[in-house]
């Protein structure tokens, strides 16, 4: 018997997890692309979650599959001969849709690299040459089956340096494969340019805390948000030396402060927050036309 087939993938779906295998199939022969939320289990200072990271990477990575989506339908509206006005109600107005694509979020690897926080409560690491076999593992059997373009998208800035390597290997062994990788916050210049940031800030500080109380106010334990460290001058000689961008040196969290928070996440704002995540989203939104361009 001839397996049957689809030539359209059912209009709601964003999750590759959430399509048949035979919406997979039709998915391929779109040259869809898939993206991937990687981020940690991880301390996050006094008042925000665990898996802080993962939520980030996972809302940012579903909302940038969602545009591509809304620019598909507007496109495909045009085609049909839909009216202005109603073309116009489908998408953002004068967002280029000539390239429109259909992008799919895989399931997210929740853990990450993260030995700088495990000597604080709640952290799960990785070995950094695990994450690289699960990362090169996942897409190296994504291109076997036939597609051709991956955007890692990660919360957790530790697992940049791994995400790399990552890519190096796969350059060698799938190098047919467009495999990009982003971070979540570092994206938002102007955004964050525009917080009220201490000397110090970073993990669990004032971005961070307001893109989750956009996200969901309710994982926020916000009267226990407690400020980190927030002046170099308090800071040890080797932390202090470790805020060095180039040349690099590191140190556990627990060194910064006692909490392992970077900055005081007590003046973040959720409008802050939807500022930071819409300066984010609309880059990789672009981002992602190009590679479908491809």
């Amino acid at each position: 018997m001839t397996r049957q087939s689809v030539t359209e993938i059912r209009p709601h779906i964003r999750r590759y997890g959430e399509l048949t295998s035979l919406e997979v199939e039709a998915a391929k022969r779109d040259e869809a692309l898939l993206i991937l939320p990687v981020g940690a289990c991880e301390q996050h200072g006094d008042g925000l979650p665990l898996s802080t990271d993962s939520i980030r990477a996972d809302h940012v990575a579903m909302a940038v599959a969602e545009e591509l989506a809304a620019a598909g339908e507007l496109t495909v509206g045009e085609e049909l001969g839909v009216g202005e006005e109603s073309c116009a109600a489908e998408g953002p107005a004068g967002d280029d849709t000539s390239d429109a694509g259909r992008a799919f979020v895989l399931p997210s690897i929740d853990y990450g690299v993260s030995p700088h926080h495990g000597n604080l409560p709640g952290t799960i690491t990785l070995d950094p040459r695990t994450f690289v076999d699960i990362v090169t593992t996942v897409a190296g059997q994504i291109c076997d089956s036939g597609f051709t373009r991956v955007l890692v998208i990660t919360g957790h800035g530790g697992n940049m340096a791994a995400l790399g390597v990552a890519q190096q290997v796969l350059l060698s062994t799938h190098p047919d494969l467009v495999f990009a990788y982003s971070p979540v916050s570092a994206l938002a210049a102007e955004a964050n340019a525009a917080l009220p940031r201490t000397e110090v800030s970073g993990h669990s500080g004032e971005s961070e805390t307001s893109q989750m109380l956009a996200i969901d106010d309710r994982l926020v334990d916000s009267p226990r948000l407690t400020a980190g460290a927030t002046d170099l001058a308090d800071l040890s000689p080797r932390a202090r030396l470790s805020r060095t961008k180039s040349p690099a040196s590191a140190v556990t969290f627990d060194q910064y402060s006692e909490n392992g928070a970077l900055g005081d996440p007590r003046t973040a704002t959720a409008t802050a927050g939807v500022d930071i995540l819409g300066e984010v989203i609309e880059k990789l939104v672009a981002y992602s036309r190009e590679v479908l361009r491809l």
